[in-house]
């Protein structure tokens, strides 16, 4: 007999795309210095999981980018699925967010503080720009070396993390 895993939706998140549900889904990605971001409202049963590869959307490609191109900026995809919830009434504090990723999994010949890598400057975007937004994280686990496996459990708001590597 199937569980219910196997009887909801399976959606794999691409590099640079977002996705909202309304309704149980499993949303699956893997992160390594992209990160990801999850949105769940149980009492309107929507839920949404942006998988965003680079901190800022450019000033100089304003308004010429689709938007499923400019998905791919963490500022931008976090401020549009705020708007997306917004639309469909829900209330940012009634959001459960939970950010993961954010790895330095890029070789570096030499790794100071100097020089951030992608890795570190999503994720630093993505905690700054949550917390312009209005938006508590209730769960995070960023840096480190090695990316993530993500499923996020929209009937639940479960996250369930398994290390790459």
């Amino acid at each position: 007999m199937p569980g219910p895993e196997e009887e909801c939706p399976q959606v794999y998140v691409q590099p640079g795309e977002s996705h909202l549900v309304r309704g149980p889904a499993i949303l699956r990605t893997v992160l390594g210095s992209c990160v990801g971001v999850t949105f769940w409202h149980e009492r309107l049963g929507i839920a949404a999981l942006c998988h965003p590869m680079l901190p800022r959307y450019p000033e100089m490609t304003r308004g010429k980018l689709t938007v499923a191109a400019a998905r791919r900026y963490v500022d931008f995809a976090i401020r549009d699925l705020a708007v997306q919830f917004d639309v469909l009434g829900a209330r940012r504090r009634d959001i459960t967010v939970k950010l993961f990723g954010g790895a330095d999994v890029l070789t570096v010949a030499k790794h100071t503080n100097e020089r951030p890598t992608v890795g570190r400057l999503n994720r630093e975007m993505a905690v700054e720009i949550l917390r312009e937004e209005g938006f508590d994280v209730a769960a995070s686990r960023l840096g480190g070396l090695r990316g993530f496996h993500i499923d996020f459990y929209t009937t639940t708001g479960e996250v369930r993390l398994r290390q790459l590597g």
